[in-house]
């Protein structure tokens, strides 16, 4: 019994020094940037912590939400003080291959741009578009991209309304890269963000995790499943109004889980808010083609990067509500209630696993799966 004491007091004390490491001023270890970087885990957590955010820091960008809301307000005076909150967003995406199943890197540009703004709570107006085009590119590839661009922006109402492209020497690239930025109107009344999730919140996802890394990594490595894995990415501003319309200030928090997948979005959510949050590994909705590829591939769905999913974190008594508004919804179907806020151990996030244990879920580690977004 002494024994099992100590070691539950060892696991305490090292949760306790994981909270005070992940509270303390990060610092950039390394001396040149890793693929690691770019893969949205940890070490894109000390890049940003350690380097970027500290040297360009103001309120709004170290809020470090999906987009930054400007209040109009602040810029400029009207008589009648009726100025709108903007949403301001920016992504790039380097995916390889160009095109996967279920999408290629256009529409992926697209919808990835429309839910940073949409999980802050506005509605998309407009898109810039930056090509970086490398040497040799196929203009046929090139044309199809753009289709695939003009198709669903036109789909949502949008407009691309500014451009750049560059053109880079044969090596210097790989085909296609698109930078986007996107403005919206945000339309929610009430606070929100991932800095607002209160203890006893419940957390929803709206479908299935990993479809989108996992089909990307299947057609890279030309590996065959026995049923195809496409990509899930989609926009999801309607899911979004839909829930806003009935939900209103319920809604505590909004967080696509791309990059670092679904365990490294909770942990920035956790430290964020300073709560911990804790998933039931058995309520987290995952195909069969997708757990077994991730079975043979030795990798954690929970960490795989998503492009038509979100979390939504709900006032505890309004959980069921929110649930069965997302199953109503097209692209919710599939929508669980996976987890819960507590307050304490602060920072963290926990795995209640389906054989009744539980684990710390962290950040993703390394880079599993590079250039999947």
């Amino acid at each position: 019994m002494g024994q099992v004491r100590r070691t539950q007091e060892e696991v305490l004390d090292n949760i306790t020094k994981a909270q005070q490491a992940r509270r303390r001023h990060m610092t950039l270890k390394q001396d040149i940037i890793t693929m690691s970087h770019g893969a949205g885990g940890k070490s894109s957590h000390e890049l940003i912590e350690g380097l970027i955010r500290p040297i360009l820091a103001n309120p709004v960008l170290d809020s470090l939400d999906d987009a930054a809301v400007l209040p109009l307000s602040r810029f400029v005076s009207l008589d009648n003080g009726n100025l709108p909150e903007l949403a301001f967003t920016t992504d790039s995406y380097t995916v390889s291959p160009v095109k996967f199943p279920g999408g290629n890197i256009g529409d992926l540009a697209v919808n990835g741009t429309v839910n940073d703004l949409a999980m802050s709570g506005a509605r998309p107006i407009a898109l810039s578009l930056g090509l970086i085009l490398e040497e040799g590119l196929p203009v046929a590839l090139l044309r199809e991209v753009l289709e695939s661009i003009a198709a669903h922006a036109k789909e949502l109402g949008i407009s691309i309304v500014t451009g750049d492209t560059k053109v880079v020497p044969r090596g210097k690239g790989d085909g296609l890269y698109i930078n986007t930025a996107g403005i919206g109107i945000v339309e929610r009344t009430w606070p929100m963000g991932q800095h607002l999730i209160q203890p006893g919140d419940k957390v929803l996802i709206s479908g299935s995790v990993g479809d989108h890394g996992i089909a990307v990594m299947l057609r890279r490595e030309g590996l065959e499943m026995e049923s195809e894995v496409q990509s899930d990415t989609q926009s999801l501003y309607d899911l979004v109004h839909h829930l806003f319309v009935h939900m209103g200030s319920a809604i505590h928090a909004l967080k696509d889980p791309t990059r670092g997948g679904v365990a490294t979005t909770l942990n920035e959510m956790a430290v964020s808010s300073d709560v911990a949050i804790k998933v039931y590994e058995d309520a987290v909705p995952v195909k069969e083609s997708v757990r077994g590829a991730c079975e043979i591939l030795g990798l954690d769905p929970l960490t795989i990067a998503n492009e038509g999913k979100m979390l939504v974190v709900v006032a505890k008594e309004r959980a069921d509500e929110a649930l069965s508004l997302m199953r109503q919804h097209p692209k919710g179907q599939d929508a669980r209630i996976i987890g819960e806020v507590q307050e304490e151990p602060r920072g963290m996030v926990f795995l209640q696993t389906l054989l009744g244990g539980t684990r710390v879920l962290d950040m993703l580690v390394g880079d599993p799966l590079p250039r999947i977004c």
